[in-house]
């Protein structure tokens, strides 16, 4: 079956605040959790960006749900820090980290003062970043000089196995060259015909037989108005295609650029409806295309209400469709 994952946005709420979220989604029957690592909101209407790798080791002592997190080594962080962050987490929790690797966004890793390079350059740069991330999980003294610099590094704690290595893209090319060293892609909802092209990218790259991951964007409350609404003054900036976000430099930028989406575009990139029969119907369907895990985030602040009534009425629906298709 399908296991279906609650996003914790740290660009959105507090760390203490989403960690009772966490553990409120984990008591719903939510069967994972994932986080990005930013160091800034998309817009100044979400208001925060805790800092990941502090909150993992809370959240993940404070449930048993295994643990996703998004990270762009190469700038903002060194390779061989992610690797030992990763590495504590998963000797301590054996087993429940997966760690998704991209090249990042300006308004996030451009904080070190750097240049940021071209997005050909960045994909060279995280390849490097993999090797090195891996070759310290297998216990390596590692040197390397190239678009990243290291020296006799080595880790003294680590797990008896090592993370999934998870490959973020947005688009098909991506996809498809993740496929030639990810253990596994992950990628964010769109319409049906498009994430087909995603997968069949990503497995003519090298990812044939790999599992498959998807962060669903939605927006549930009290009603459709409601639920736009929310989505629009929340995650707009979701519209705006990968190539703009990723080169933006400032929050100002994401919200002077998203005061131009009109309400009624944000369906591009989040599934919005007070009706969670339909969000059952959506889920079933993406678990269909083959994905192992869906992590669900709810872009509106109503994750109460989102998180008790998917817990009521959703979850239970999709695990007895699993067990009818079984």
């Amino acid at each position: 079956m399908t296991r279906i994952s609650y996003h914790a946005s740290h660009e959105q709420f507090s760390p203490g605040e989403l960690l009772r979220l966490v553990q409120r989604a984990e008591q719903a029957g939510f069967a994972g959790a994932m986080s990005s690592d930013h160091f800034k909101p998309w817009s100044e209407q979400q208001g925060h960006s805790g800092f990941a790798w502090s909150w993992l080791g809370a959240a993940m002592q404070a449930t048993a749900l295994p643990f996703g997190v998004v990270n762009a080594p190469g700038q903002r962080y060194h390779p061989a820090i992610i690797a030992q962050a990763a590495a504590t987490l998963a000797e301590m929790f054996p087993d429940r980290l997966w760690v998704a690797l991209g090249t990042g966004q300006y308004v996030n890793e451009a904080i070190t003062g750097e240049r940021w390079p071209p997005k050909s350059e960045r994909n060279a740069r995280l390849a490097e970043c993999v090797d090195v991330i891996r070759a310290l999980w297998r216990g390596e003294v590692v040197t390397h000089r190239g678009r990243v610099v290291v020296e006799e590094a080595r880790l003294w704690s680590l797990p008896a196995r090592a993370p999934r290595i998870v490959g973020a893209a947005l688009t098909p090319p991506t996809a498809a060259w993740v496929g030639s060293w990810a253990d596994a892609l992950i990628t964010t909802w769109r319409p049906r015909a498009q994430l087909e092209e995603m997968i069949e990218a990503f497995r003519h790259g090298g990812g044939e037989g790999k599992p498959l991951l998807l962060k669903l964007q939605i927006s549930y409350d009290v009603d459709d108005r409601t639920a736009r609404r929310g989505a629009w003054e929340q995650w707009r900036s979701t519209v705006l295609p990968p190539a703009v976000l990723e080169d933006l430099r400032a929050v100002a930028q994401f919200d002077a650029l998203g005061a131009f989406v009109d309400p009624d575009e944000v369906d591009q990139g989040v599934f919005i409806s007070a009706d969670p029969v339909r969000h059952a119907d959506c889920l079933a369907e993406i678990a269909g295309l083959g994905f192992e895990e869906i992590v669900v985030h709810n872009v509106n602040r109503s994750q109460e209400r989102f998180i008790d009534v998917f817990g009521e009425r959703v979850l239970p629906h999709l695990a007895a469709h699993g067990e009818r298709d079984r």
